[in-house]
C-alpha cells in the first residue's frame, strides 16, 4: 500500500487500533478481538515480544493494514517493512526514521507535541503527525494549530477514548489512534476478549459520528 493510498484509507475510516503489551500470544488475541469489532488499520508496537512475527502474520491477511509503532531507528524501520508493515509510527520526530520510511515507500507518522515539531516533521516528508502526548488543550489545541497550518494531518493517540474521540475529529483531527482505552490491561490479563471487541465497536462508532 502506497503512502497516498494509506493516508486516504485512514482518512476514511478515521481510526487505528494500537497495541502495546508484554505477551505475544495475548497481543494476537487482543488484536483479533479489535478486528472482530471492526478495526482494519492496526498497529503493533515494537516493544511486544515476537512483534515481527505478529506483523508478518496479520499483514498477510486480506483487508488488514498493519503498521509498526515505537520505531526508533532505521534498522527497526527496515525490519518492520520487511515483515509487512506499511506505516511506521514513532514517539518522536527523527529525520532518520522519516527518511527510512520514504526510502522504503511507506507512510511515516512521527510523534509530535508542538506546532514547531509538526512543521518540522511535515518538511522532513512525514505524511501524518502523531500527537503525543496529549496537550492540555485537547481538541481545542488541534483546532488552534490547524488555523494557521490546515495542511497538517494530525492524529492524536494519547488521551483519546470512545467518549471523546468525536470531539477530536470535530476539532479537525485527521484520525484517532486508540491505545489503552481500547486495550485495557486488566481485560487482556483476564482474556476478556468480548469486552475488547465491544469497546472496539464503540470507538469506531465515536469517530464516524462526531458531535455536531
Amino acid at each position: 500500500m502506497t503512502p497516498e493510498s494509506f493516508v486516504a484509507h485512514l482518512g476514511q475510516v478515521k481510526a487505528s487500533a494500537i497495541l502495546r503489551t508484554d505477551n505475544q500470544e495475548q497481543a494476537a488475541q487482543a488484536m483479533e478481538a479489535a478486528i472482530r469489532g471492526g478495526f482494519n488499520i492496526i498497529e503493533f508496537t515494537l516493544t511486544i515480544p515476537g512483534v515481527y512475527d505478529l506483523i508478518r502474520d496479520f499483514s498477510s491477511r486480506e483487508g488488514l493494514v498493519v503498521g509498526a509503532g515505537t520505531v526508533l531507528d532505521a534498522e527497526q524501520a527496515h525490519q518492520s517493512v520487511e515483515a509487512g508493515a506499511c506505516f511506521l509510527v514513532s514517539p518522536v520526530v527523527d529525520e532518520i526514521v522519516i527518511n527510512a520510511a520514504t526510502e522504503l515507500g511507506v507512510t511515516s507518522m512521527p510523534g509530535t507535541h508542538t506546532p514547531t515539531e509538526m512543521l518540522r516533521a511535515h518538511h522532513a516528508g512525514a505524511q501524518l503527525c502523531k500527537l503525543f502526548p496529549s496537550p492540555n488543550g485537547g481538541p481545542d489545541w488541534v483546532r488552534a494549530v490547524l488555523g494557521p497550518m490546515p495542511f497538517l494531518k494530525i492524529v492524536p493517540t494519547n488521551g483519546v477514548d470512545q467518549h471523546n474521540a468525536g470531539d477530536w475529529i470535530a476539532a479537525g483531527a485527521f484520525a484517532a489512534g486508540f491505545v489503552a482505552p481500547l486495550f485495557v490491561a486488566a481485560e487482556i490479563a483476564s482474556a476478556n476478549w468480548d469486552a475488547v471487541e465491544a469497546r472496539a465497536r464503540e470507538c469506531l462508532g465515536a469517530v464516524q459520528e462526531p458531535p455536531g
